[in-house]
């Protein structure tokens, strides 16, 4: 999972410094070929983006600095943690998935949530059998912890 992760980083990157040495430039300086720069729609665009692009290329390498550091062999064997998927069944007998992934992962609609999110951090070290409450905007929600797979069972 990891090396996933790393390779996305990895991927978005590349393709950012791409654009920055290459797309961006080109824009720009058409952009500047229509004149007047303080009213230039097309030059302002482009070097919002440029900034954008650099920003988010610097937000990257630190998160993808801080994956490459991370120690999965702390990652509990037995009970939940960053990677493992949960099913919860819901005291009306629903159940739902729920894989717990970093931050910049985390799409509630696929099932995949940040361990820093409410629910996230109310399932770390819950294991099989386990009653979870978790405090929501839209109220209290008990779970019970029916399947774990971690990091290490996949």
């Amino acid at each position: 999972m990891k090396e996933r992760i790393l390779k996305r980083f990895d991927d978005e990157i590349t393709a950012l410094e791409r654009e920055l040495k290459t797309e961006l430039p080109k824009e720009i300086q058409r952009a500047r070929e229509f004149g007047d720069l303080r009213e230039n729609a097309e030059y302002q665009a482009a070097k919002e983006r440029q900034t954008y692009v650099q920003a988010r290329i610097g937000m990257l390498t630190r998160r993808r600095n801080e994956v490459s550091l991370m120690n999965l062999d702390r990652v509990p064997h037995d009970k939940a943690g960053f990677g493992s998927t949960i099913t919860l069944k819901e005291p009306g007998g629903g159940q739902i998935v729920y894989q717990l992934v970093m931050p910049e992962d985390a799409d509630a609609e696929k099932g995949l949530i940040s361990s820093a999110s409410p629910i996230g951090r109310a399932l770390i070290n819950k294991e099989v059998g386990d009653e979870v409450t978790v405090t929501t905007p839209a109220g209290t929600r008990k779970f019970e912890v029916v399947t774990l797979v971690t990091i290490h069972d996949e």
